[in-house]
């Protein structure tokens, strides 16, 4: 058992209105006309996609592969026919659209051949790129790669975090599924604890969900594994951040920079424990989610919706108010605003909410920063807001990063409490954008300049090269011109020398016709071995005379 609870600094506490959608239980969404996955579905990475236009495909099966360590693959969320492949708007604040795969359904929902996944006799490594080919990431929003956060870390894992407090404002998918599938999200959680080796596992919930809860609990009585705590934790904005999270449950506070694992702690959402039970249990890759549809609706709740569903087809499911004037992908804190319905579900999507004048008024005009300091008073990160807040609107990125601008979790605190109407959260995501795309332009040229460096060190190594080739052959040529020039130094031989000479080689030569016309005698009729004998006896003779013409006086 806990012994006590932490808290964590700062926080606000809005109201929750999580009535309006948490009693109905979760629906599944029709399937739409057309189905839009993005092959990006974070910042992080992009899967390589697989298929052409053209291709029939059936649920389940990949469509695009993991490329890199922070990428997992993209699964056809129903069977169909790829209708194109192109770039299509996605949910981020920039409103650029990402390449997609256009997949048109055949009604039929045909499923890949399934088949559970035995992740007890495997290593642990094969089980993590098992859950990178199924496509699981985190489901609380950031949609990080859960293979990459089971990895065991410097230090191992001691204790697994579940999510499940689920704090932002309107938001109510976790909060159902811990009703509706505990036995899942705890078999998932009993799974990633053999992966990570953890010892303990932590499931946090915010106070405001009793029934969730009481789910959670007889599920693990259910489930007969030890070292499972079901805790409820104080209903304070964001106690759902993985840092809060983890300083209310086990009291380690995660210093910037560092990451659960290097304290033996590591969090992870509900949804992502029941997708990779279902990826485990069932060999289904992650197609489809819970979310949530609320704010100015008539009918609001919880649907499971296929990846890649477009938002303006499930609008009508909550029947949205005839006064809606804008609608956001996430909580009102930390949302982003839709700029158009064609934008599809991803796998981050946990909630679409819809405004309206009454229900959230058009911010007032931005005023002065007057420097009350009540923004770092509730930010859960502990930095200075209005000080980020300076730098990001001068352009002075360096001093942003100087006041830890990267620890900024964009919960929004800083932007509800101030008094200025100042959206803060926006100046600080463009002064991170701003560093981001610096930061890349400069890996950029880095890249370029040490391919210009490389160029020029083999071009000169080349030039030496050549260089040495050359002076080796104008020194041959030079070492041959010089004999030259010794034989032409040489003094002419005069007359007398001549006729000396050919008085030596007309001597030879008389000796030479003389040996030839000389017959030994009795050498007819000889055997072979006499034969051999005399032939050995001229050759001694023959060597004899080659050594003796060099002491030969010339003028003999």
């Amino acid at each position: 058992m806990i012994a006590k609870l932490f808290k964590f600094r700062g926080g606000v506490k809005p109201d929750s209105h999580k009535d309006e959608s948490a009693a109905a239980p979760i629906r599944v969404a029709p399937l739409p006309s057309h189905l839009i996955i993005p092959l990006r579905q974070s910042a992080r990475a992009m899967a390589r996609c697989l298929v052409q236009p053209g291709q029939t495909v059936l649920k389940g099966e990949m469509i695009a592969a993991a490329e890199g360590p922070l990428c997992t693959a993209v699964h056809a969320p129903t069977s169909g026919t790829v209708r194109a492949i192109e770039p299509q708007p996605v949910p981020h604040p920039s409103g650029l659209p990402a390449p997609s795969v256009i997949l048109d359904p055949d009604g039929l929902d045909r499923w890949i051949e399934r088949q559970p996944f035995d992740y007890r006799s495997v290593p642990a490594q094969e089980t993590r790129t098992y859950l990178r080919d199924c496509g699981v990431v985190g489901l609380g929003g950031a949609g990080f790669p859960s293979h990459v956060k089971l990895g065991p870390g410097e230090k191992g894992i001691e204790t697994l975090i579940l999510n499940g407090a689920e704090c932002e404002p309107w938001i109510t998918c976790d909060d159902r599924l811990m009703r509706e599938r505990a036995d899942g999200i705890l078999a998932g959680a009993s799974i990633m604890r053999h992966i990570a080796g953890a010892r303990r596992i932590l499931v946090g919930i915010e106070d405001n969900k009793p029934q969730a809860i009481e789910s959670m609990r007889a599920a693990v009585q259910r489930l007969g594994e030890a070292d499972i705590e079901v805790v409820a934790v104080p209903t304070r904005y964001p106690a759902g951040g993985e840092k809060q999270l983890i300083r209310v449950l086990t009291g380690i506070e995660i210093p910037y920079g560092k990451l659960g694992t290097h304290f033996g702690v590591q969090c992870f959402n509900v949804g992502s424990a029941h997708a990779i039970y279902r990826a485990v249990a069932h060999g289904e890759p992650l197609v489809s989610r819970v979310l949530t549809l609320s704010g100015n609706m008539a009918h609001s709740g919880n649907f499971e919706v296929l990846i890649g569903t477009p938002i303006s087809e499930l609008l009508p499911l909550a029947a949205p108010r005839a006064d809606t004037d804008r609608y956001l992908m996430g909580g009102p804190m930390m949302g982003v605003a839709l700029l158009s319905l064609d934008t599809p579900v991803i796998k981050g999507t946990n909630c679409i909410l819809a405004g309206s004048p009454t229900l959230f008024p058009p911010p007032p005009p931005e005023m002065p920063c007057i420097r009350c300091g009540e923004c770092a008073k509730v930010c859960p990160a502990e930095l200075q807001p209005f000080e980020l807040y300076w730098f990001s609107r001068a352009r002075i990125f360096g001093k942003t990063q100087e006041y830890s601008l990267f620890d900024c979790i964009e919960c929004g605190c800083c932007s509800y409490v101030c008094p200025s109407r100042i959206p803060l959260v926006d100046y600080f995501r463009f002064a991170k954008g701003e560093i981001w795309a610096r930061e890349k332009e400069k890996a950029a040229a880095d890249i370029a300049r040490e391919r210009y460096e490389l160029r020029l060190a083999r071009e000169e190594r080349e030039k030496e090269e050549k260089a040495a080739k050359l002076a080796a052959k104008t020194e041959a040529g030079r070492q041959k011109a010089a004999a030259a020039l010794a034989e032409a130094a040489k003094p002419a031989a005069t007359p007398e020398e001549d006729a000396k000479k050919a008085l030596i080689a007309a001597a030879l030569e008389r000796a030479r016709a003389q040996k030839e016309q000389v017959h030994p005698e009795n050498v007819s009729d000889l055997t072979p071995e006499q034969q051999a004998e005399v032939a050995a006896i001229e050759d001694r003779r023959a060597e004899i005379r080659e050594m003796a013409k060099p002491h030969v006086r010339q003028d003999d």
